[in-house]
């Protein structure tokens, strides 16, 4: 469904390299190593797709989410098989450090590219003629785009605290800001951003909806527990207890997108970046489709 879309066929038939497509196989593939229990692999592939897109380390989550269940699920096991796991401090150990190292090895392609940001713009010594080919040189003459600094005049953000080229992007040329979109004359903008704000509004409402216990405790109890309990959660399709940390993602990028984000992007914004879009479409298909029904359908 990604690499058929529209707007990624518009920009394909250019000649173009889309990155959402790569990042998103690269996420995609690290998403279900994790659900196989191939962490280390999954947090690689967590890092290469952070590499082609800056927003790729918000999927850190997926990796810290699956060792908290892990620790608590470790926590939760009757005293028989407590005796045959490790210490409990070997436990914590071990978590912490596979933690820090995934989480290092996933930011690592981001703080590589602030550093060669900062070395080329916040290095007066460097000349840009010497680097940048002539015609991108004239570009950005001509746009006004910031070039290297050359006559010791550095960029704002060389000297914040922590430099971060791509907030300062971001906000300088893009206006890109909690609630800077909200103004009278982006209406139709904020209209074309509708479709898809509510389709991920009610996929989230109907999977709360659906699991509030779950959702409340964040899905750190054993399932086994839950289904002692009676509570008759659905093992499998839109609502299994699985996929909460899914619609947690997709929630977290639904809000920063509408309030944060130029919201004409939204829908390809949110469409390279989860699976719940496609998963809750097909879930009301399957529900509300009578072409679909069949005996054998649950």
């Amino acid at each position: 469904l990604l690499c058929w879309d529209a707007e990624h066929l518009f920009i394909a038939e250019r000649g173009c390299v889309y990155e959402h497509n790569f990042a998103f196989l690269l996420a995609f593939s690290a998403m279900w190593q994790l659900e196989t229990g191939q962490s280390w692999r999954g947090g690689l592939l967590f890092s290469l797709a952070a590499g082609v897109r800056a927003n790729g380390l918000l999927n850190a989550g997926f990796f810290a989410y699956s060792r908290g269940q892990r620790f608590t699920l470790q926590l939760q096991v009757g005293p028989g098989l407590a005796r045959k796991l490790p210490p409990f401090w070997r436990q914590r150990l071990s978590l912490a450090s596979s933690v820090v190292l995934m989480f290092a090895g996933i930011l690592l392609p981001f703080l590589l590219f602030q550093y060669f940001a900062h070395t080329r713009f916040c290095t007066p010594d460097i000349d840009p003629s010497q680097s940048i080919p002539e015609p991108l040189l004239q570009l950005a003459l001509d746009k006004g785009y910031r070039l290297p600094a050359t006559d010791g005049l550095k960029p704002p953000w060389c000297s914040q605290r922590f430099p971060v080229v791509y907030s300062y992007v971001q906000e300088a040329y893009w206006n890109v800001g909690f609630l800077r979109y909200f103004e009278l004359g982006q209406v139709p903008n904020l209209l074309l951003a509708l479709p898809v704000t509510l389709l991920g509004s009610w996929a989230a409402w109907t999977y709360l909806r659906g699991n509030p216990w779950h959702c409340l405790i964040l899905g750190l109890e054993r399932r086994k527990k839950e289904e002692e309990q009676g509570e008759g959660k659905p093992g499998t399709g839109f609502c299994c207890p699985a996929v909460l940390v899914y619609m947690v993602h997709a929630t977290v990028l639904l809000l920063f997108g509408v309030f944060c984000m130029h919201v004409q992007v939204l829908t390809r914004f949110l469409g390279s970046s989860m699976l719940i879009l496609y998963w809750f479409s097909a879930h009301l298909l399957q529900e509300h489709e009578p072409l679909l029904w069949s005996k054998g359908t649950d």
